[in-house]
């Protein structure tokens, strides 16, 4: 961990508060700039306390709206406490996240969230995970949303030859300022169809196509391009890929078509896993979503720095700067022979230390770096997801950032997921971080 002390931070937490137990820094809402970001929102009264009881209704828990509705309504209002601390209306909201530990939390979700936002429901990515953090917790919501100012307001995309299902409508895609967000998009063929014939395996055979690589060409091909160009991008313009994979087999084949799409350009890029199923279509095996920066218009740079291990996948950068944001890819606590040994059990003395914690340092460490090489500091992150193999482990995390960012109030969320893609890794991070 470096010893020099980091700059102020450029960034305003929004309504921080002390977790407890354990004593966690918490910022649900971060302002930074022209961004308001919101992480990890959840149905609770206060940002410091369990899910609310006027949402669990242990009594009474059919009386008037289903649980999972009260608990979308709830996650809105915090929303909109976030929107408002931040100075950003709620028609300012450029791209929503959510998380599920059901399927059956998403209709509830998607009526709350019509209600609330009317015509002006951003780019959204549903995907389903195995944990939340709180006890009764089955949605989890992230949220970034613009500051309007004078050229800095949000223009949704909505192409016509591109259908939404009424129960989502959601705009395909949002462009606030040189920045553009593109909605999570999945290789299905239509409204009511499943997966597009040309992302499918032909009927009754084993081999004449690798399944996720069909899905992730027809979702590159037929779906990004698509969203960019009306938006007037193109592949080469994504600075950040957050990708949603559902099975473990399927990472390798998936990096074979990156390189194909993006090894020449190098957007940052996260593999996050799912459940099982995760999607919408229940045999689907990607879901890929994007922010891009238009052509020529602001600054672009892939971060690399040759110390602390490498990054996740074979010629991923470890962080993209676009414009005023860095956007990391995933980080793991690897290095060229796999897990980082800091982190790993000694066989010999096997309850001594914490792997966990080890793996943290070591990321935070890097993260440092990447941050000082772009001209930030880890003390301007806006955004802190991280996916746990298993969230018994959070709270070890947790002290990690707190000996790495003393006093800091963090915009941190944290998801079960069921592997990650080196052994002995349970802890990823996907980070995004201010540059003033």
């Amino acid at each position: 961990m470096s010893s020099a002390v980091p700059p102020a931070p450029a960034v305003t937490p929004l309504m921080p508060v002390t977790l407890e137990p354990g004593g966690l820094r918490h910022a649900p809402g971060m302002r930074a700039g022209r961004w308001v970001f919101g992480t990890g929102l959840k149905a609770v009264d206060r940002f410091d306390g369990a899910i609310a009881a006027s949402v669990l209704r242990a009594g009474l828990p059919l009386h008037d709206a289903s649980k999972l509705k009260r608990e979308a309504r709830q996650v809105f209002g915090n929303l909109a406490r976030v929107c408002e601390a931040g100075g950003a209306p709620l028609d300012g909201i450029v791209r929503l996240d959510q998380n599920y530990t059901t399927h059956k939390a998403v209709e509830p979700y998607h009526d709350i969230r019509r209600e609330v936002l009317q015509a002006n429901i951003p780019p959204s990515t549903s995907t389903l995970a195995q944990g939340l953090l709180l006890a009764g917790q089955e949605i989890e919501m992230h949220m970034i949303a613009a500051v309007p100012g004078e050229g800095f307001a949000p223009v949704h995309i909505r192409p016509k030859d591109e259908q939404i299902h009424h129960t989502s409508a959601y705009s395909l895609a949002v462009a606030a300022g040189d920045h553009v967000f593109i909605a999570g998009r999945m290789a299905d063929g239509g409204i009511g169809e499943g997966l597009a014939p040309e992302a499918r395996m032909p009927a009754r055979h084993l081999w004449k196509g690798t399944p996720v690589k069909l899905e992730a060409e027809y979702v590159i091909t037929r779906k990004l391009v698509r969203a960019l160009e009306a938006a007037g991008c193109t592949l080469a313009d994504i600075v950040k890929l957050q990708v949603y994979l559902r099975d473990l087999d399927d990472f390798a084949p998936f990096n074979d078509v990156w390189r194909a799409h993006f090894g020449a350009s190098r957007p940052a890029t996260t593999l996050v896993p799912t459940a099982t199923p995760g999607f919408f279509l229940e045999d689907a095996h990607i879901e890929i979503n994007a922010v891009a920066l238009r052509p020529g218009r602001e600054r672009r740079q892939a971060i690399d720095v040759a110390a602390g291990g490498l990054a996740a996948f074979d010629g991923y950068p470890q962080a993209v700067r676009a414009g005023d944001l860095l956007l990391f890819s995933g980080l793991l606590a690897i290095d060229a022979d796999g897990l980082v040994p800091g982190a790993r059990r000694d066989p010999a003395k096997p309850w001594f230390g914490s792997p966990v914690r080890a793996q943290m340092q070591a990321m935070l460490s890097r993260a440092q770096a990447v941050c000082e090489a772009a001209g930030t500091s880890l003390t301007n992150v806006v955004r802190i997801q991280q996916y746990h193999t298993d969230l018994a482990s959070f709270q070890d995390t947790c002290d990690a950032w707190a000996t790495f960012l003393p006093g800091a109030a963090l915009p941190l969320s944290a998801v079960q997921v069921p592997f990650l893609p080196v052994p002995g890794c349970s802890v990823m991070l996907d980070l995004w971080v201010y540059v003033p």
